[in-house]
């Protein structure tokens, strides 16, 4: 079963967290590949049963590429696949999560099922993703891979193995 994760990245630390992620979703049992957003594989894309979005903070919300490829979610036919979300920002307070909300609002408008884990899959809890914070100390990296890790195992609980 297969898995992609898009993101936009103009530094490198969201592709990096992005490549966590994937390695997670592998951990748990899926092919994962973890594509820029003008790079998309669209067989794997239409091929995947999960699809994890992530995006740098901008003035409080996803950045502005995330959210036009957002506008087109629905020609990737991502309707009935488990979705995800994940964030990296430059500070704590910079709207991160305002920022993967509006991700997992387009996801559910395009008809994903959206997924975290929260605070039932263990700690540390993942309420609506994964945050990547360059002001603090925190093994961002892990968090990551723990994210996939959990996506897997709900993409196989839902989709079967």
């Amino acid at each position: 079963m297969k898995a992609a994760v898009v993101y936009v990245s103009k530094t490198g630390v969201t592709a990096g967290i992005a490549e966590k992620i994937a390695e997670g979703l592998t951990l748990g049992g899926l092919e994962a590949k973890a594509f820029a957003y003008h790079d998309i594989d669209l067989e794997w894309m239409e091929e995947s049963k999960c699809v994890i979005i992530g995006t740098p903070t901008y003035y409080t919300d996803a950045a502005a590429e995330t959210t036009a490829f957002l506008e087109t979610l629905g020609k990737y036919k991502v309707a009935g696949k488990l979705g995800g979300a994940f964030a990296t920002a430059q500070y704590a307070w910079g709207g991160n999560e305002m920022a993967m909300m509006n991700i997992l609002v387009h996801e559910m408008f395009f008809g994903m099922m959206v997924y975290s884990g929260g605070g039932v899959a263990g700690n540390p809890p993942i309420h609506l993703g994964p945050i990547a914070i360059g002001s603090a100390e925190y093994d961002w990296n892990a968090l990551a891979v723990d994210y996939g890790k959990r996506m897997a195992a709900q993409t196989k609980a839902v989709f079967g193995e």
